[in-house]
């Protein structure tokens, strides 16, 4: 009979404890259309499993990224704060289990009739141990566990941008590089043609017209040639913040060689230079749906839901009486020497319930704050959704066009190098004037950068596509 009232009583307290008033989680809707835009539906998602090593084809681009993920600090930082939450979510899982130690006390007394009463104690010692009937400490390991693992997808996120942004830094600095050859070899064609005017302009064979205007042009290439100097001493400077130290040399982007063109005196014009073999890989979009599992910083977004969630079932055991269990066994007498003595060892039990009856709407407000916070969460949830629709669908809208505007200006720089070449051919046979040779310069030299500019957007567009598909945080 005695151990079937121990095996009910077992049971009950199994029940009891595996009680919970944590809200069954489910995942909101994503608040996004079924597919991106001009997207067909049997497209396809893998991008996250190209690990950015596969999706990076330069070799210094690699090794740069992989130096920038040993010493970023922001990357750091995000790695420690995963060791600091883990620490937090083993707090929390011990707050369910006792904890015992050795204890020791003495104390000496008056006793009323004039002496001095002494007690002496030694033993194991239990100290207040909350068992958890109505799951409060269990919601709370559930939150902190959840929020533990949004850390660790706080981390993955701070890779993908970290691997994005190196990318993209290192593109820039290759395409001001570019310019910058650019810029100089034009500085020293206008030069020339300064030169060139002011001599004929000295011997009365053209108008001050004329030399103002070569005056004009070789001191907008100047403008230009400090403009992109200071540009690439930028990009540098980023590159040294996101890689956490200065880059080195053989990491950074080889010297442009820079292709020309002939002119009809011999003369030689810069034109922008031909992308090399393709630096990156292409990914495909996927459906939005994807995002939800691949995007780390909606991953995490989803965790800390879970864990607003878990604290509801948390504020809402307060309610509930907090039994909790103080214990002692040990040996206790009245002098040091009879502290082992046979007869002096023994135990208490001591378990306390709490049930909360006035506390000025503390509980309550603690309820409605878990409830607000938990809202709160959703609404971030789907915000972090639709930036990831949006930054997919930017990407997806720049991949469709960017390739046409890079095929038609490089149409069009040929255009203008074949434009420039015959103004100055007729400017040699009389026919046209100096200011046709001039114009055409301008506009070669417009179209060169912006061809420039345009690869350089469409390469960062790439990254930008990759990053916002979720890749980037797998070696």
């Amino acid at each position: 009979m005695t151990h079937l009232r121990m095996g009910t009583l077992s049971v009950a307290v199994l029940a009891l404890s595996a009680c919970s008033f944590t809200p069954n989680y489910e995942r909101p809707a994503a608040p996004v259309a079924a597919t991106f835009p001009g997207q067909a539906t049997s497209a396809i998602a893998s991008a996250d499993n190209i690990a950015w090593r596969e999706f990076v084809g330069d070799a210094r681009l690699r090794d740069l990224i992989a130096l920038a993920l040993a010493n970023n600090r922001d990357l750091r930082v995000a790695t420690l704060n995963i060791e600091q939450v883990r620490a937090q979510y083993q707090i929390r899982r011990a707050d369910q289990f006792p904890s015992v130690g050795l204890a020791a006390a003495g104390n000496r007394q008056p006793d009323g009739n004039g002496g001095i009463a002494s007690t002496y104690s030694v033993g194991l010692a239990l100290s207040s141990w909350e068992i958890d009937f109505f799951g409060r400490l269990g919601s709370l390991k559930e939150a902190a566990l959840a929020q533990y693992l949004a850390s660790e997808e706080a981390r993955h996120a701070a890779q993908t941008s970290l691997v994005a942004a190196v990318a993209s830094s290192w593109l820039s600095l290759q395409a001001n590089d570019e310019l910058l050859a650019l810029t100089e070899r034009t500085v020293a064609t206008r030069q020339d043609s300064l030169k060139l005017s002011k001599l004929r302009f000295d011997n009365g064979a053209t108008s001050a017209l004329d030399l103002r205007q070569a005056e004009s042009l070789a001191a907008a290439a100047q403008s230009a040639l400090a403009q992109q100097r200071r540009l690439r001493a930028l990009d540098l400077n980023a590159l040294t913040l996101l890689v956490g130290q200065t880059p080195p040399a053989a990491l950074l982007p080889p010297p442009p060689t820079m292709p020309e063109v002939a002119t009809a005196n011999g003369a030689t014009v810069p034109v922008a230079p031909q992308p090399a073999t393709p630096m990156l890989r292409e990914v495909p979009a996927g459906l939005p749906s994807d995002l939800l599992t691949r995007r780390a910083d909606i991953r995490q977004a989803e965790q800390l839901l879970i864990a607003a969630n878990a604290n509801i079932g948390a504020a809402r055991a307060a309610f509930f009486p907090r039994i909790s269990l103080t214990a002692s066994a040990g040996t206790a007498s009245s002098s040091l020497s009879g502290l082992f003595e046979s007869g002096s060892w023994g135990f208490t039990l001591a378990p306390q319930a709490l049930l909360p009856i006035f506390d000025a709407g503390r509980n309550n407000a603690n309820l409605d704050s878990a409830k607000a916070a938990r809202d709160i969460a959703v609404a971030q949830y789907e915000k972090a959704i639709q930036t990831a629709f949006r930054e997919v669908a930017d990407a997806l809208a720049g991949s469709a066009t960017l390739g046409d505007q890079l095929a038609a200006q490089q149409v069009q720089a040929t255009a203008e190098a074949e434009r420039f070449r015959l103004a100055e051919l007729r400017y040699r046979n009389g026919v046209a004037s100096f200011l046709d040779v001039l114009d055409a310069q301008r506009s070669l030299f417009t179209i060169q950068q912006a061809l420039a500019q345009t690869r350089l957007a469409q390469q960062q567009n790439q990254v930008a596509l990759y990053k916002a598909l979720g890749g980037g945080w797998t070696e």
